[in-house]
């Protein structure tokens, strides 16, 4: 059982939480979302001991968490009590193989060995990863690293489980499979769990109640249908009707249709491309032509490859063989010809303040304009926020923040690795506005996603990348899309 009165929480002079009370019942689901920023992940964090003792912060009210007090309980305690799976899955794996993660947690209960086993097998299997059980966690794909972290969480057994935005870079295979899993363990042991999530279609066939945020505060309480009946509220908040995600096959959804007409030379082509990482090959024979100004999206199952396409395509990897040439025949230059926004927007946020993000590749490169600067940030969302260090945002901001320095310098192709991490629908809306402004522009822009919603309404082109390889090329169909989709 989860106790939360009057909570409050500051970093420095910023309020995150303001008054927050909160109950869950022991094997209750309760899914809690809000706007980027609104305070979601802050609570998951002081729920599972975090705040204040990990990440300081000034905290005022009363925490009672399957018994205990997370302000006066070490970690350590905490944790035989609550799980957490973060927004950041890497973030919390250190091990070599991936088995070895999963098991760590078991062995340091002191369970048997043929328990730890037991358990490791069962969460692989659960999360689809006992196929990987040998592998390097680095090696994984971002949703696979997801999946992983879950599984890891899984394996304790906890009474209490929290999971912030689980579903962010997962595939709709993996996605059910979580979801299966969490209400089987609900089910079957009484397990309860707060559900941090945008992505609501599967969330709210799991959690039976929802907590919706705003600036810190809690502003509704109810059933998912309540809750989501007042469409001016979703509207306001940028939250999307819970329908719409369609839980189907890329290939269902793809009409072939592969190189747009009338189009001139291409910007970028890659020429039976075969590419990977320390001798593994990821992907194989890829011939893909990208033209100036069009919206490509970029779809997959996860580990099919699209990481290290969007790396390839960026001039970030060298490929094991076949060409990367811009459309002035030489290779591209990342940054100027081609900008990459990674999966994890903390990879390449590096300043002390979003302003200085922003400013510093036009500032290396001397062709920093203030006007431009202020254009980007407040385009961004970001302008009442540019004094801010980039690391004391949330994960959506800091997204954001990341893109903005990616488009500071004005590249012809701007990449996208799965931007919807944090971010809430109308966050996610103006950032596709923004792109498609620049588009209008001349600027290509490809983007990954297992966003159904995204692709539908963006793309010009949709490629299907399958096991490395390109499966399909076409755009989405309208009328399937239409009718799965509700967009």
């Amino acid at each position: 059982m989860i106790e939360i009165s009057d909570l409050s929480v500051h970093y420095g002079d910023i309020p995150a939480l303001q008054q927050v009370s909160l109950q869950a019942e022991d094997g209750e689901c309760v899914l809690v979302t809000g706007p980027s920023g609104c305070g979601k992940s802050t609570l998951a964090q002081v729920i599972c001991g975090l705040i204040p003792h990990a990440i300081p912060a000034q905290v005022t009210g009363q925490v009672i968490v399957d018994g205990l007090d997370p302000f006066s309980q070490p970690i350590s305690e905490l944790a035989q009590h609550v799980g957490m799976v973060f927004q950041r899955p890497s973030s919390q794996l250190f091990h070599l193989c991936v088995e070895d993660e999963v098991a760590f947690g078991p062995r340091n209960l002191g369970l048997s060995e043929n328990e730890v086993q037991r358990r490791t097998a069962w969460a692989l299997e659960a999360t689809g990863l006992y196929g990987l059980r040998d592998a390097r966690p680095a090696h994984l794909s971002g949703g696979q690293k997801q999946c992983l972290a879950i599984a890891a969480t899984l394996a304790m057994r906890n009474h209490i489980l929290v999971l912030d935005e689980p579903t962010a870079s997962l595939d709709v295979p993996n996605t059910r499979r979580v979801m299966d899993t969490l209400a089987r363990l609900r089910h079957e042991l009484g397990i309860s769990i707060i559900l941090v999530e945008h992505r609501l279609a599967e969330a709210v066939q799991l959690a039976e109640r929802v907590v919706l945020m705003e600036d810190g505060q809690i502003i509704a309480d109810g059933r998912s249908q309540q809750v989501f009946a007042d469409r001016q509220l979703r509207l306001r908040l940028g939250l999307r009707r819970p329908r719409e995600a369609p839980s189907i096959a890329w290939e269902s959804l793809i009409r072939p249709n592969g190189t747009p007409a009338g189009q001139p030379a291409p910007l970028l082509e890659l020429q039976h491309v075969s590419a990977g990482y320390n001798g593994r090959t990821v992907l194989s024979d890829i011939q893909l032509s990208f033209y100036g100004g069009e919206f490509i999206a970029l779809v997959g199952d996860n580990g099919s490859g699209k990481s290290t396409l969007a790396m390839v395509a960026a001039g970030l990897i060298k490929p094991q063989f076949g060409k990367v040439r811009f459309s002035n025949g030489s290779k591209p230059l990342p940054g100027q010809d081609v900008s990459l926004l990674f999966q994890d927007p903390q990879d390449q946020l590096f300043t002390d303040s979003v302003e200085e993000e922003v400013a510093f590749a036009p500032q290396n490169y001397g062709r920093y304009d203030p006007e431009s600067a202020a254009q980007i940030l407040r385009q961004a969302d970001l302008w009442e926020l540019r004094q801010r260090h980039p690391l004391a945002l949330s994960v959506g901001q800091q997204q954001r923040t990341a893109l903005a320095a990616c488009v500071s310098l004005s590249p012809r192709m701007v990449i996208l690795d799965e931007p919807t991490l944090g971010q809430d629908w109308g966050h996610l809306q103006r950032l596709m506005d923004y792109l498609q402004a620049l588009q209008s522009n001349g600027t290509t822009v490809m983007l990954i996603t297992h966003d159904y919603k995204l692709v539908h309404r963006y793309a010009q082109r949709v490629v299907l990348l399958s096991h490395g390889r390109v499966e399909r090329i076409g755009k989405i169909h309208k009328e399937v899309a239409d009718e799965t989709n509700h967009a």
